[in-house]
């Protein structure tokens, strides 16, 4: 599968993976950004791509950066296949302290995966399992 992209700022750096069996592509910085404790700042990659049709991009925490209280909030972002503007990765900082992001990066992980169309049925009744109702938690017991 082919994606194409474009650079849209100088410093803009190409999706990369980190071992040719990696699950997805490291997405970097294209500017340097402070992030203090508690707050959430927009990163932007100078990027942007041109995905399939029937497919989506989507956008999760690196490992590295969230055992160290990076995380990107709203994981997965979402990058629809007709979107064309710029990749930006929403940031949050949970450490005590300012932490720097520095231009070139690794800010997040990116994947490329199938959009399936769907129908909703209403029914009555659905079927039962074992677990039934039971959520947030319930099978931990």
């Amino acid at each position: 599968m082919k994606v194409k992209f474009k650079k849209l700022h100088q410093g803009a750096k190409i999706p990369t993976k980190g071992s040719s069996e990696a699950a997805a592509y490291d997405l970097y910085a294209c500017e340097t950004v402070y992030i203090p404790h508690g707050e959430t700042v927009v990163v932007g990659t100078g990027l942007a791509i041109e995905l399939p049709p029937k497919h989506k991009g989507e956008i999760y925490s690196r490992s590295g950066l969230a055992s160290n209280g990076i995380f990107v909030c709203n994981a997965p972002g979402k990058i629809d296949p007709d979107y064309r503007g710029e990749i930006k990765v929403i940031l949050h900082n949970t450490r005590p302290e300012l932490v720097g992001i520095e231009m070139g990066s690794a800010i997040a992980q990116f994947e490329v995966n199938p959009i399936y169309d769907i129908e909703f049925e209403e029914v009555e009744e659905l079927s039962e399992t074992q677990r039934g109702e039971g959520g947030f938690g319930s099978t931990d017991k």
